[in-house]
């Protein structure tokens, strides 16, 4: 019987780089990639339009964290990556492509910046950069993008991007701090037909 290979993302297999950015893998056995993740998701900003599931408070949480999303790239689900700058090291925030569906050859992306870092333009880079990878090293054909209807930010930086905006999902995300009342959602998407478009300012 023939085994067909799951696609894995091991730091050693891809650190995706350009746009002033270099996309690292987390590693949960590194106190200040922890601390890092931890920071950010205990940010009022990523509060505000982020609801977990389980959102962990302490440093023991964000190794768990991270090592289940390492499982989840070991597996060929999901692929997370630390922001960094391209030339310090700096980390900057995070971006995911997540929910990886190889039949369809779709994912979807998310992400967040830390505080000291916005206005910048890193998330409109990083998506830049993300999507190109996804589309090029992953062969995925179209990646989706959601957030809260109210986050014009995160609006202005999918276009930026290229990521059309196809319509409102009803009820799609919790309210923030909340799992048991829904918010609508924007839904926009990218083919990889599409053209990629120039890196522009931003947060």
């Amino acid at each position: 019987m023939a085994h067909t290979r799951t696609h894995t993302f091991a730091p050693s297999h891809t650190e995706p780089q350009g746009h002033g950015l270099r996309l690292r893998s987390w590693d949960a056995g590194c106190d200040a990639d922890a601390q890092t993740w931890l920071r950010g998701h205990l940010d009022p900003e990523f509060q505000r339009w982020n609801t977990p599931l389980k959102l962990w408070t302490d440093l023991g949480g964000a190794r768990k964290a991270l090592r289940a999303r390492a499982l989840d790239a070991e597996e060929g689900r999901s692929a997370s990556f630390r922001i960094t700058d391209a030339e310090s090291g700096t980390a900057l925030g995070h971006i995911g492509v997540n929910e990886i569906n190889r039949p369809l050859k779709l994912a979807r992306v998310g992400y967040w910046v830390l505080p000291e870092a916005r206005g910048r333009g890193v998330a409109t880079r990083a998506l830049l950069l993300a999507s190109r990878w996804a589309f090029a090293d992953l062969g995925l054909y179209r990646l989706e993008l959601g957030h809260a209807v109210e986050h014009e930010a995160s609006c202005r930086i999918a276009e930026r991007c290229g990521y059309v905006h196809e319509g409102t999902l009803r009820g799609a995300m919790f309210e923030a701090g909340r799992h048991d009342a829904f918010r609508d959602a924007h839904l926009h998407a990218r083919l990889a037909t599409d053209e990629e478009p120039a890196v522009t300012g931003g947060r």
